[in-house]
């Protein structure tokens, strides 16, 4: 194996262990980092039990596990010999808190047969004073804000993640993380998503220079549904966007769907656009009333002022706004492209 030019003995040594690694095989194992899905400390899915129990050196608990749609553990009924220090680390809680989701009065060996919950009891919390509706299971399905609640609040009363309330609910997570969508009072939402074909998802996504997918092509067992969870866009949205679509009726296999309403003209961003053969737009010339969060709905852009920037000068855009500041002024052609920028 080459070493680099003038390396020295650290980049030798550097190089020496590498090739070790490659001939043991190891070199090729990668880490994943994507998160687990655990849910403010709540119930874990059941596949992490055996891993938290082992974390400290408990035997897991092995009993029946009632999950959600997305793999967290609700509900959880005991075996002979299980103890709430078991049953705690094996999902992640600490023995207070299944105490306190259960009304445990002490620790120790549980009853045989035990029914535990492994999310927070029934009812309103600080940050969750809304109602809720359960399945048979017991399963949260979904929920009505109430005024003051928080996303945290909402997310700790069901077992939920941040990302999975966005994606119970078809909407970007941007949108969750700024409070935007969620915490309006009366709002009905989703806890849990429709179950999926396990091969959806699996097509092929055209994705513009901010990383945005603006184009997917289906396989077999792609639906509204799933194209929904994975792109954040609503049924009414996917229907609006792609006229060839409808509701009662599946998604045909190499489909492609638009996920942006690029040239489908809304409120806020109603001028005319180019864009390349693969239809990824590249300029946008403004109208009267246009404004910059509109523009980047509509496009799938994720920072329209970097695309503008100006060649010197500090941050912003070049571009103008109408004497308003909150629109642009008209007839303006500006990139929508971050590998292309307009500079002026």
């Amino acid at each position: 194996m080459e070493t680099q030019q003038g390396a020295g003995p650290k980049e030798v040594w550097k190089f020496a262990i590498t090739a070790v690694l490659l001939s043991l095989g190891l070199a090729g194992c990668s880490y994943d980092p994507s998160p687990q899905p655990v849910a403010s400390g709540v119930g874990t899915p059941t596949g992490s039990a055996t891993a938290a129990a082992a974390d400290v050196g408990l035997q897991s608990a092995l009993g029946p596990v009632v999950s959600d749609s997305f793999g967290n553990a609700d509900f959880y009924t005991t075996l002979p010999g299980d103890t709430t220090e078991m049953v705690a680390h094996s999902f992640r809680l600490s023995e207070a808190k299944l105490a306190e989701f259960n009304a445990l009065h002490q620790q120790g060996t549980l009853a045989t047969g035990t029914k535990l919950r492994l999310i927070p009891a029934p009812g309103p919390i600080l940050g969750a004073k809304g109602t809720a509706v359960v399945d048979a299971k017991g399963i949260p399905t979904s929920y009505v804000v109430a005024p003051n609640d928080t996303v945290g609040g909402i997310t700790y009363r069901f077992g939920l993640t941040d990302e999975q309330l966005a994606e119970a609910n078809k909407v970007a997570i941007t949108y969750e993380k700024g409070g935007v969508y969620f915490l309006l009072a009366g709002k009905h939402l989703r806890l849990q998503k429709n179950p999926v074909d396990s091969r959806s998802g699996t097509g092929t996504a055209v994705k513009n220079s901010f990383g945005q997918a603006i184009f997917y092509t289906t396989v077999d067992g792609d639906s509204l549904d799933s194209l929904g969870y994975k792109f954040r866009c609503s049924t009414a949205q996917l229907l609006q966007y792609n006229p060839s679509l409808a509701a009662d009726r599946p998604v045909p296999a190499g489909t492609r769907v638009r996920l942006i309403p690029g040239g489908l003209k809304i409120d806020g961003a109603r001028g005319s656009f180019t864009a390349d053969a693969a239809g990824i737009p590249l300029t946008y010339t403004t109208a009267p009333g246009d404004n910059e969060r509109q523009v980047e709905f509509r496009f799938g852009v994720t920072d329209l002022r970097s695309a503008n920037r100006p060649l010197t000068g500090g941050a912003g855009a070049w571009y103008d706004l109408a004497p308003s500041r909150d629109e642009f002024a008209p007839c303006q052609t500006i990139s929508l492209d971050l590998d292309k920028p307009i500079n002026k």
